[in-house]
């Protein structure tokens, strides 16, 4: 039977496991996929914590959890009401049954052709960190030669959201730990080492100021840097819904569609974006990669890579 990895309660790495999955059967709009790549993120690991339980919600998962909210793969079967793919289509998207697995069911309103130049492992990081930092900063809405402050400018989401603003013709301070200055400035970023005082060393390196933040962090950051400037309306985060909510700002608003990732994907086959994949790991070694993100042993994005 198909494998796949998952969680079988909420809890720490001892709940994950790996299991014997019947290979699924696409539902109206849904695509079945042979996947080839999946992206590791965060998100996998919180969700097996439980930190997107509703607040009294005791219960555990009922079944295994599938890990994986992104992949690549080669198109097997189309549901009822599909158009536009085919068995043997080579595509990438977000994930309904999970990715860290030889099957996986995507919707196909958020699914996309993989252009020819990309790699299954270069495209299955897209959905979720490109695609979160597309949609921000088309919320945005800077004109080129505004200035973009990011927080959280080196983790996942924060590599994408400088490089696609950098193509956007925009300037960008990023605020990272010293460690990583030289890769923030690689990036195309004015770094600013994160820590206390961090808006009069925002200050210094824009002393023009700020036209829009996109926040990664929350916390005391997002709320130090709001003060930077008065028009919330170009402060988002992804970071902390309420509390950038609170602040007079707005949470990213995610699109979730096909057309945003092919946007991200020929922004990667332009050179304007690099996936970062530094680390790939067979599917037997899941829970390694898994490790990886959620001790933050990496810089980069990590891999699972499934099948032929």
């Amino acid at each position: 039977m198909p494998k796949a990895y998952a969680y079988t309660r909420y809890g720490g790495p001892e709940t994950e496991t790996f299991v014997d999955a019947e290979r699924p059967v696409p539902s109206p709009g849904q695509i079945l996929v042979a996947v080839r790549a999946a992206g590791v993120n965060p998100v996998d690991w919180k969700l097996r914590a439980g930190f997107f339980r509703r607040p009294g919600d005791t219960g555990e998962p009922g079944s295994p959890r599938v890990f994986g909210n992104e992949a690549a793969g080669v198109v097997e079967q189309t549901g009822e009401g599909v158009t536009g793919f085919a068995a043997g289509d080579a595509v990438f998207g977000n994930t309904v049954s999970g990715g860290y697995a030889e099957y996986a069911l995507l919707p196909a309103a958020v699914t996309a052709h993989l252009p020819e130049e990309l790699s299954f492992a270069d495209a299955a990081v897209l959905p979720v960190a490109a695609a979160t930092a597309y949609d921000g900063l088309r919320q945005l809405d800077l004109p080129a030669g505004a200035t973009l402050l990011v927080t959280g400018a080196g983790g996942g989401v924060g590599v994408a959201v400088v490089q696609i603003a950098r193509a956007f013709g925009l300037r960008v301070v990023g605020t990272a730990s010293e460690a990583k200055k030289d890769f923030v400035e690689d990036l195309g970023a004015t770094h600013v080492v994160a820590g206390p005082d961090l808006a009069a060393r925002v200050r210094a390196a824009a002393p023009q100021g700020v036209d829009g933040v996109y926040d990664l962090v929350g916390g005391d950051v997002l709320q130090e840097v709001a003060a930077l400037f008065d028009d919330r309306s170009r402060l988002i985060s992804a970071a902390a819904r309420q509390e950038v909510e609170r602040l007079g700002g707005a949470p990213v608003a995610r699109a979730r569609t096909t057309a945003v990732l092919d946007e991200v994907a020929r922004l990667v086959v332009r050179g304007d974006l690099s996936p970062w994949v530094t680390r790939t790991y067979p599917l037997e070694r899941a829970g390694e990669a898994l490790r990886a993100v959620e001790e933050g042993h990496t810089r980069g994005k990590v891999v699972i890579e499934v099948g032929a």
